[in-house]
This record gives C-alpha cells, structure tokens and sequence, in this order.
C-alpha cells in the first residue's frame, strides 16, 4: 500500500541519495586528478588568486625560456669574436716575426689562412641566421678570398644594417646583445686589404712591403681592441641573462608551489574521504532499500 505521506519521504530519500552520489563523484574525481577542483569558480576564494598566479608563472617561464636561449646565442657570439680574436692575433704575431726577420717564408699561406678563419667568423649563422648582419638576411661579410678586399672600401665590404638585436629578459629590461660584422671586424678588414693590396709575399719583402706589413700590425693592433671589447660586453651579457634565468627559474618554483597549495587536493585526506561517502551512499541505498519495502499489509492481522 503507498500513502500519500511516503511520496515526500521517498523524495526526501531521493535527494539525499543523489547528494551522496555527487560527493562521491567529487571525491572519486580528486583522486584521479590529485586536484581539489575542476574549474577555477569551484576553488572559491582563491579562485582569483590562483589566476593571478597562474599568469605570474605563464610570464616568469616565458622570460627563463627567452634568457636561456639567449644564452645560447650569446655562446656563439662569443665563439666567433673568439675565433676572429685568435686569427688576428695570429697573424699578427707572424707579420711582427717577418719585420724583426726581414723574412716572409710562408707568409702568404698564412695571411690567406687568416683572412678565410676571419671570413667564416664574420658570416657564421644560427640556425641559418647570420650573426653579425644586423636585422639582414644575407651573408654581412663579402669579399670570399683574399684578393677580393684589393681596392675595396669597408663599407663595401661589410652588407650589415645598423639594426643591433634586443631580447626583453624581465618585465622592462630590454637587452640589447647584436653584435655588428663592420663594428667587430672593420679595422681587421683593413689590415687584410692593406696586405693584398701590397702583393705576394715572397722569401724577401720589399720596402714596401715591410711597410705594409708594419701598417697591417698597427690595424691588426685596433681590430683587437674592437673585439676584445666586444667579447667583454658580450660576456657581461652572458652573465646577466644566466642571472636572470636562474632568478625567473626561481620564481617559478615559488609559483608552482603556491599553485600547488591551492589546487593540489590532499590525497591522503580524499582517500578517506572517498571511503566515508562510499559507505553513506551503501547505507543510503540500504535505508531506502528497507524503507520501499515497508507496507501496513505486513502489519495487519491476518
């Protein structure tokens, strides 16, 4: 027999069953996702505060990611000048060695083994990039061999623009780290084109070429400096985009783990939390199971 008084308990039982379901739902769904919510809304309170800081974090690995690929890129830089420091130095020892001799044995093999390191440096690439031609796309240095500089100018010979390349590392700091082929290599360009232009070097220079050779020191002597001071910049640079790297590295870890205390369900606690109201939604069903199956029949006299 079904009263008219067991419609609202039934609905009651209903209600309360549906609730035990949605709580265990919710539960089952924190254990899977080691989350506390699915949705920011449902974080409440901290709902704008761990929006904040998820853009906070979104910003301080964008900026490691841009400093540490910077440092990579500032490594060939300094690979490069380097190798241009290394040929110019070299070849300068050698020229020095000829004039204190009065001897240039060998010393056109050198000079054009200098000038091809020199050139390779100046048009080195990343990733088919060149280095050192400013916002250009092309090749910055172009004369190819050595009798290639003979009666050419400098700004001939060097195709850069002015454009020196920037990176924004932290929230305003703009790192200006371009480094220019005519600004690194232009009085090295010159000493080379001052030794072709005198002729082939044989077992005995000539006056003028002894001459030649004093002026390319004193160029080689200013292409150092130039590039000495670029690898010293270049290096500061180096230092301060590792710094910040490692400063917005950092800050992203002290960000995850605020994110972590604000969304990062308590696995231990969900775990008996699960079995809680896994064991009232089976004494929900017991107490509606009993209850469905109460009639006055059952109580009447036979």
């Amino acid at each position: 027999m079904v009263r008219v008084a067991t419609i609202p308990m039934h609905r009651t039982l209903f209600d309360a069953i549906g609730k035990s379901q949605l709580r265990l739902a919710e539960a089952q769904q924190q254990m899977a996702t080691g989350k506390k919510a699915t949705t920011f809304a449902a974080l409440g309170s901290e709902a704008v505060r761990t929006l904040s800081t998820h853009s906070l974090l979104a910003r301080q690995e964008a900026e490691k990611i841009v400093a540490t690929r910077l440092q990579s890129t500032l490594a060939l830089v300094d690979a490069h000048l380097a190798s241009t420091e290394i040929a110019a130095d070299t070849l300068r020892t050698q020229l020095l060695k000829a004039i204190g001799e009065g001897r240039t044995d060998g010393l056109q093999g050198k000079i054009e083994e200098s000038f091809q390191a020199f050139r390779v440096a100046m048009n080195a690439d990343e990733g088919g990039a060149p280095l050192f031609a400013g916002a250009q796309s092309g090749l910055p240095f172009n004369a190819t061999a050595l009798a290639d500089t003979v009666g050419m100018t400098t700004a001939d010979a060097f195709a850069n623009d002015q454009v020196k390349a920037s990176a924004r590392l932290a929230d305003g700091l703009d790192v200006t780290y371009g480094v220019l082929a005519s600004d690194a290599g232009g009085a090295i360009f010159e000493a080379f084109r001052t030794l072709a232009e005198s002729g082939s070097f044989d077992n005995t220079p000539t006056a003028a070429q002894t001459a030649a050779m004093q002026a390319g020191v004193d160029r080689l002597n200013a292409g150092l400096k130039e590039v000495r001071n670029q690898l010293t910049a270049n290096g500061q640079r180096q230092a301060q985009a590792e710094t910040l790297a490692d400063r917005a590295g950092q800050r992203s870890l002290i960000l995850q783990d605020i994110l972590a205390q604000n969304e990062d369900a308590d696995m231990a606690q969900v775990a008996g939390e699960l079995k809680l109201r896994q064991t009232a939604l089976e004494a929900s069903y017991a107490v509606f199971a009993r209850l469905s199956g109460l009639s006055l029949v059952n109580y009447l006299p036979n």
